[in-house]
């Protein structure tokens, strides 16, 4: 897929400083000079990841994925930077954005960890592309349910020993390391998971082969047997490891909406040009009316999820403190919203719509998967629901 030029900017919005908008500058002069080829969704995406991942380095946006640490403390994401970074490369290849995204989630935890030697010395290659992360969460039986999940890390004198498995796992097979969850039994149900740090090559751990997927995306599954990794790697503190993946996720969940805003506005694009060229009737399609009331649609949920992105970004930025409310409605909203403008995009594009050599019949396989990773969209219900009801019962 290669990017029309000149077609994504970002809105005048005020929830936006200077530093935003003169980001989203160098990523429209990145979006008019480069080309991203389509690729087979069974391909062996390892080595395309890398490549896409040298760019990004060389763009300079991993800075934002993985913060730098300051004199203050931990490092500080600027989530409205992120939203926009995936907004824009989004926009241009879906697969791309998997990349960027993943640095900063198999890293994120990472953050919390009390050994600052450590905690740098795997921020800074992955900061610098010269590693690839991943986080090792899902299992057969603990999708949304995170609090389920079965995989064990047993303390044996100075080591960790971890047994079980993982599927769904991002960057499975090509990580240089993996953020795993697992349980360690300190209390029951989510109390008793913690975060370890586990290198690929542990041996014990084997990861992959790719799993066949309706877009490219690199994803398998990750087991254990007998892993045994330093208690030194431990994140943060033991039972800590579900406060860390939620902890990540309020950062993120609102870029997975970014995301899909930018596959929403790719989808317009190719809608408008579509539009004023084709011909029905002995008339344009951007003369129909019918045709116009579904463009008048597509403009409003993308620009509604907008909306809700950037707000949650600002929350998290500027007012701070938990904001998992106002992540998980940009991320339910934005998602859902694209999959209905794309799924528009392609009623609109009639047979080359379904067409794998298409944009947007790209683009309709590549949303699909928006509504699922990171929490889906029944989930992101449940927590806009509990934390209405406890925010109403403190008043």
């Amino acid at each position: 897929m290669q990017t029309r030029r000149a077609a994504w900017s970002l809105p005048q919005l005020p929830f936006f400083e200077p530093a935003h908008y003169a980001l989203a500058e160098k990523l429209q002069a990145w979006q008019a000079t480069v080309q991203v080829a389509p690729h087979d969704a069974q391909a062996d995406l390892g080595p395309v990841c890398r490549a896409m991942l040298a760019d990004l380095t060389q763009l300079g946006v991993l800075d934002y994925a993985v913060p730098r640490a300051t004199e203050a403390g931990a490092p500080k994401f600027d989530v409205r930077a992120l939203c926009i970074i995936r907004e824009a490369i989004s926009y241009v290849s879906v697969l791309a954005d998997t990349v960027f995204a993943m640095q900063g989630l198999g890293t994120a935890p990472l953050q919390l960890h009390p050994d600052r030697a450590l905690r740098d010395r795997y921020l800074d290659a992955a900061r610098a592309g010269e590693t690839i992360a991943a986080l090792a969460i899902t299992e057969p039986d603990s999708g949304s349910d995170v609090a389920a999940i079965a995989t064990t890390a047993t303390r044996d004198g100075d080591d960790y020993v971890i047994n079980g498995g993982k599927v769904w796992i991002s960057n499975a097979g090509i990580a240089d390391h993996y953020v795993v969850v697992a349980r360690t039994g300190e209390a029951p149900g989510a109390r008793g998971l913690s975060a370890i740090l586990v290198d690929a090559r542990t041996p014990g751990l084997t990861a992959g082969p790719q799993s066949d997927m309706i877009a490219p995306h690199p994803l398998g599954p990750v087991t254990f047997k007998d892993c045994r990794v330093p208690a030194g790697n431990l994140i943060g503190s033991a039972g800590a490891g579900f406060k860390a993946a939620m902890a990540t996720f309020d950062v993120f969940r609102p870029t997975v909406g970014a995301a899909a805003v930018g596959v929403s506005r790719r989808a317009l694009h190719e809608v408008l040009a579509r539009i004023r060229t084709r011909r029905l009737f002995g008339r344009a399609m951007a003369d129909m009316e019918a045709v116009q009331a579904k463009l008048a649609d597509m403009v409003t949920q993308t620009e509604s999820a907008s909306l809700a992105v950037y707000r949650a970004a600002w929350a998290a930025d500027v007012l701070g403190g938990r904001t998992s409310r106002e992540a998980s409605i940009a991320k339910l909203h934005a998602t859902e919203a694209a999959f209905q403008v794309v799924d528009t995009a392609v009623q609109l594009f009639g047979g080359l719509g379904v067409s794998n050599e298409s944009v947007v019949g790209q683009l309709y396989r590549e949303v699909r998967a928006m509504r699922i990773y990171e929490g889906v969209s029944e989930v992101q219900k449940v927590v806009i629901a509990r934390a209405t009801l406890k925010e109403n019962a403190a008043e």
